[in-house]
């Protein structure tokens, strides 16, 4: 669990390091937060696009659904991040890591951020190759 926790903070960092490199630097642990809860919300229309697709084909999922579970999601990441500024001490600590690690960390998050939109496109593929006509109900 600790390992997971210690991952989703060097999610955060290189997120934040990004957001550091950018010309405006204002806000920076926000736009870190922004881009992981965009990333989860993703990974979530991912698997409600499988179930939808290969479980139940009349699963009809409304708003009254999804926004809770998107405040949900906001709240933790900002509880995790923003409210504590415990962020700023992990910062710290990975920028103590050898720039070895942190080019093989880069290439881990480049990754899974590319494997995560990939994934959502081919949900939405997924769907779109349905025949949604025979469900109608």
């Amino acid at each position: 669990m600790e390992n997971m926790k210690q991952m989703y903070y060097y999610l955060f960092y290189k997120f934040y390091k990004l957001a550091e490199a950018a010309p405006s630097r204002w806000l920076s642990d926000w736009k870190a937060g922004i881009i992981i809860i965009t990333l989860e919300v993703w990974s979530l229309f991912s698997l409600i696009n499988y179930y939808n697709v290969w479980v139940d084909r009349y699963m009809t999922l409304k708003k009254a659904y999804i926004i809770p579970i998107i405040m949900l999601i906001c709240f933790i990441n900002y509880m995790a991040f923003i409210h504590s500024d415990r962020w700023k001490d992990y910062v710290k600590g990975f920028d103590k890591l050898p720039q070895n690690k942190n080019k093989i960390g880069s290439l881990i998050v480049f990754s899974i951020t590319i494997f995560i939109i990939a994934n959502l496109i081919f949900s939405y593929y997924l769907i779109s190759e349905v025949d949604w006509s025979r469900y109608a109900q």
